[in-house]
C-alpha cells in the first residue's frame, strides 16, 4: 500500500497534467475488532492503528501525509505568501516585558532569526549588563523537537533550573546550570513532568513525576543536589487525582495540590525545612475545590465552599480546617472568582461579570474594593508575573481582539496605571482598521451564548463573507477574546473571526460550565451550531462560507457538529482532535482517562457509556456528506492519542459521500502541541489557513515584474 501511494504521489509531482483529481486517496485496510460493553456490541474496523511500532501504521501516516502534500501543494505559493506575511509582523529581535524578583530584573529576548528564546536578568536594574541564563536557540540545534518549561533560579540567585523535553510527548528531563561559571552540572532528572520548585536552601527541590503509562502526575519527590539522590515524599494514588508542586508568593511555603475536577486538596512544607513533615492544610472532600495563598499572618483560600462561584475566605496560618475558614469577599451569583493574587496590603481578584473579566482591587487594610476599567467591548485580562509580596505594585496584561498585548503597572498609592510593554506589530497595522464586538447568540432552550467577533471595519455585512468560527466548550477553560497578529492576515482578506463562548467553558460562571459536561455535553454541540445559524440568519455569512475550527477536546466539538450539522460549513478544521470518545474512555491504560471520568464521566457506568456513544464522533459517522476537512495530530501526542484523528480519518474515508475533501496531516516530530519554535509554529499555522482560503478561491497576490521596454 505504502509503494502504491508513494508512486501515485510522486506521478503527481512529475507530472502538472495530471489532475488531482484522479489520485486516489489512502483507505487504511480493515481489521474488525469486536468491542462489547454493557451487552452493546461495536465493531471497530480500524482498531489497528492504536499500534504505534507497527510499520503498516507508520506507512499509513506517511502515506496520509504524502496525500495531503500532494494536495496541499497547488497552494503552495499561498502558504509561503501567508508565511513571510506572519512573520514580517513580527518584531524579530524583541524581548518580553520585565518583572522583579530577588535582586534581579527577568525578562526573555528573541534574536532576530532565532526560533527559541534567551532567558536573560540584569541585576538590580535595567541599566545593568545583560547575563544570559538560558539560549534556547543553543539548545535546539540538531533536534526536531524542543520545549522548555520552568526555567528557575535558585534562591541565592546562583543555580538554574530548567525542564527540557525533546519528542513532544511532555516527559521532561530537568537540568542544572551554575550562573557563575556559566558550565552545566552533571545532576539532572530523567523522565518527569518539568514541574519543580526550589527549597529556600538552593540545593533541595521538590518535582512531580508521571506514572509511566498513564502520564498521570501522581508523585512528589524531593531532590538533593548535593547527594543527586530523590526521596518519594508523597505518592497521589486516587487515579482521579494528579498532583502539583508550588510555592508561596512570601517564599514561606512548599505548597503540593491534588486536583480532580471536582475536588482539590493542599498539604504544605516549610521551604526553609524542607525535610519536615508535610500537613495537610484541609482533607479532601468530593465536590470542595480550594486555593491555598500565603498571606503572612493567614491564608488565604478561594473556594467553591457554599459558593459555586467561588468566594475569598482566610484562616490563621495555625488553624486551617474548613471549619475555621471566614468569609472575606462573600460569593455573588453574578460574579465567577477565578483566581486571585495575594501581596501584603492588597489582594488582586480576577473576576468574570457577564462574561467579561474585571480586577478588583482589595485593600487588606480598609476591606474596600476597587476595579480597573477596560473599555473594548471584547478583551482578555490577567496577571503578570508578580513576585514580589511587599509592594506598592502589581503587573497585568490586556489585550483585545484590536490590541495587541500590553503589560501595565498599577500602584496602589496613587492608583495609577502605566504601560510598560505593548507588543509590536511591524507594517502597516493600524487598530482603527478593525472593529470587535460582543453578541448574544440564541440558544434553543432559551440561554444567551456571548460571542465575541472581528472583522475589518470597511467590511459590509451581506451575508456573504467567508467567516471562521473557532470554539472549545470543555473543562471550564475559557477561550478569550484576545489579539492575534497572524489573524489580520484573513482579516484583511476579508474574513469574519469568531469565538463562540459555549457551555462547557465557564465565560459565565460555573453553571455554564457544569451545563456543558456529562450528561449535558450536547449542549457544548447545540450551542455551536446555535451560534453558527444566528451568523447566518443575521447576514455574517453563509453555510458555503462558514469554515469551524477547533483543537483537541475543541476537536471533538467539531466532529460532533458535522456530524449532526454538516450542511452548516464548507470547510471545517479538527486539531488534534478528540473524537474516540467511548474506547478511549474505557480504556485506563491510556494518559489520562480515568483523570476525565468527572468530566465526560465513566462508560462503565451504562447511562454514560450510551450518552458518550450517542455523539462520539466516531461512533457516529455516517454515509453522507461532510464538510471539506483537514485533521491534524502529532504522533508523539499524550492527550489525544494520534490513533484517534487517523481512525476518524479512515472511517470517513469509507464511507463518506460526494468529493469533499479529508486531509489528515500528522507531525511525525511533534505532540500535542505541535511544532515548536515561533516560525516552525507559523508554517503549520500557514498551512491551516491556506487550507481555508483554497476552498473560497483565494490566490496569492500578483507579484509585481517590471514593465516591459
Amino acid at each position: 500500500m505504502r509503494q502504491k501511494l508513494l508512486a501515485l504521489t510522486s506521478l503527481l509531482c512529475l507530472s502538472s497534467g495530471i489532475a488531482l483529481a484522479t489520485i486516489s486517496a489512502p483507505k487504511a485496510p480493515q481489521k474488525p475488532k469486536e468491542l462489547i460493553k454493557h451487552g452493546d456490541k461495536r465493531i471497530d474496523p480500524y482498531y489497528w492503528l492504536n499500534e504505534r511500532q507497527n510499520p503498516d501504521v507508520i506507512a499509513y501516516l506517511n502515506a496520509e501525509n504524502d496525500f495531503t502534500e500532494a494536495h496541499m501543494s497547488k497552494h503552495e505559493a499561498l502558504q509561503d505568501e501567508l508565511f513571510n506575511e506572519m512573520k514580517s509582523r513580527i518584531k524579530k529581535a524583541d524581548s518580553t516585558a520585565p518583572y522583579y524578583d530577588n535582586g534581579y530584573f527577568y525578562y526573555t529576548r528573541t534574536r532576530e532569526q532565532g526560533n527559541y528564546r534567551l532567558y536573560c536578568r540584569k541585576k538590580s536594574n535595567l541599566n545593568q549588563v545583560e547575563e544570559i541564563m538560558l539560549d534556547v536557540d543553543k539548545l535546539s540545534q540538531d533536534l526536531p523537537y524542543t520545549s522548555v518549561y520552568n526555567v528557575s533560579v535558585s534562591p541565592n540567585n546562583q543555580l538554574l533550573g530548567y525542564a527540557h523535553d525533546k519528542v513532544g510527548r511532555r516527559i521532561y528531563s530537568i537540568y542544572f546550570k551554575d550562573l557563575k561559571t556559566g558550565k552545566m552540572l552533571p545532576q539532572f532528572i530523567e523522565n518527569v513532568t518539568g514541574n519543580f520548585v526550589w527549597a529556600n536552601d538552593s540545593k533541595t527541590l521538590f518535582y512531580t513525576k508521571q506514572d509511566p503509562q498513564t502520564l498521570r502526575f501522581n508523585q512528589v519527590f524531593r531532590y538533593s543536589l548535593d547527594t543527586g539522590k530523590s526521596q518519594l515524599v508523597f505518592e497521589e494514588k486516587d487515579e482521579a487525582f494528579s498532583v502539583y508542586v508550588g510555592k508561596s508568593v512570601t517564599n514561606r511555603y512548599i505548597l503540593a495540590e491534588s486536583v480532580s475536577t471536582e475536588t482539590t486538596e493542599t498539604r504544605w512544607v516549610s521551604a526553609d525545612s524542607p525535610k519536615d513533615s508535610w500537613t495537610i492544610f484541609h482533607p479532601r472532600k468530593r465536590g470542595l475545590r480550594y486555593e491555598v495563598f500565603d498571606g503572612d499572618d493567614r491564608f488565604f483560600v478561594l473556594t467553591n465552599h457554599q459558593a459555586k462561584n467561588y468566594q475569598l475566605m482566610s484562616t490563621p496560618t495555625s488553624k486551617t480546617s474548613l471549619k475555621y475558614w471566614k468569609t472575606v469577599i462573600k460569593h455573588q451569583a453574578d460574579k465567577h472568582l477565578q483566581s486571585a493574587r495575594v501581596f501584603k496590603e492588597h489582594i488582586i481578584l480576577l473576576e468574570k461579570k457577564g462574561g467579561l473579566a474585571r480586577l478588583k482591587i482589595f485593600n487588606r487594610k480598609n476591606n474596600k474594593s476597587s476595579y480597573i476599567k477596560f473599555d473594548d467591548p471584547a478583551y482578555r485580562t490577567n496577571f503578570y508575573v508578580n513576585a514580589v509580596y511587599d509592594t506598592n505594585t502589581f503587573l497585568y496584561s490586556y489585550e483585545s481582539m484590536t490590541t495587541p498585548p500590553s503589560i501595565y503597572s498599577y500602584n496602589f498609592d496613587n492608583k495609577r496605571q502605566q504601560l510598560i510593554k505593548q507588543k509590536d506589530v511591524l507594517g502597516d497595522f493600524n487598530r482603527r482598521d478593525y472593529t470587535s464586538k460582543r453578541i448574544l447568540a440564541p440558544a434553543r432552550d432559551g440561554a444567551k451564548i456571548p460571542v465575541s467577533i472581528v472583522y475589518r471595519r470597511d467590511l459590509k455585512r451581506n451575508g456573504n463573507n467567508p467567516t471562521v468560527l473557532y470554539g472549545y466548550g470543555s473543562y471550564g477553560s475559557t477561550v478569550e477574546p484576545g489579539f492575534s497578529s497572524n489573524r489580520l492576515s484573513l482579516l484583511d482578506r476579508g474574513f469574519i473571526f469568531a469565538i463562540a463562548h459555549i457551555r462547557g467553558g465557564a465565560m459565565l460562571g460555573r453553571t455554564w460550565y457544569e451545563d456543558g459536561k456529562l450528561l449535558k455535553k450536547k449542549n457544548t454541540f447545540t450551542d455551536f451550531i446555535d451560534v453558527s445559524e444566528y451568523l447566518i440568519r443575521n447576514k455574517y455569512t453563509n453555510s458555503k462560507k462558514l469554515y469551524a475550527s477547533g483543537g483537541s477536546a475543541g476537536g471533538l466539538l467539531m466532529g460532533a457538529v458535522i456530524n449532526m450539522r454538516p450542511d452548516l460549513y464548507n470547510g471545517v478544521i479538527a486539531a488534534v482532535p478528540f473524537v474516540d470518545v467511548v474506547t478511549t474512555m474505557l480504556d485506563d491504560s491510556i494518559p489520562l482517562t480515568t483523570g476525565e471520568y468527572d468530566e465526560w464521566g465513566n462508560p462503565n457506568n451504562k447511562e454514560y457509556y450510551n450518552y458518550m456513544k450517542s455523539y462520539s464522533p466516531y461512533d457516529n459517522v455516517e454515509a453522507k456528506e461532510y464538510p471539506n476537512l483537514l485533521v491534524t495530530t502529532g504522533f508523539h501526542d499524550s492527550q489525544v492519542q494520534y490513533w484517534e484523528p487517523a481512525k476518524w480519518v479512515a472511517k470517513l474515508r469509507n464511507l463518506k459521500k460526494g468529493d469533499q475533501l479529508v486531509l489528515l496531516k500528522t507531525n511525525m516530530d511533534a505532540g500535542h502541541g505541535g511544532a515548536s519554535g515561533r516560525f516552525n509554529a507559523l508554517k503549520e499555522l500557514a498551512f491551516d489557513y491556506s487550507f481555508i482560503m483554497g476552498l473560497e478561491g483565494i490566490k496569492p497576490k500578483p507579484t509585481k515584474t517590471p514593465n516591459s521596454l
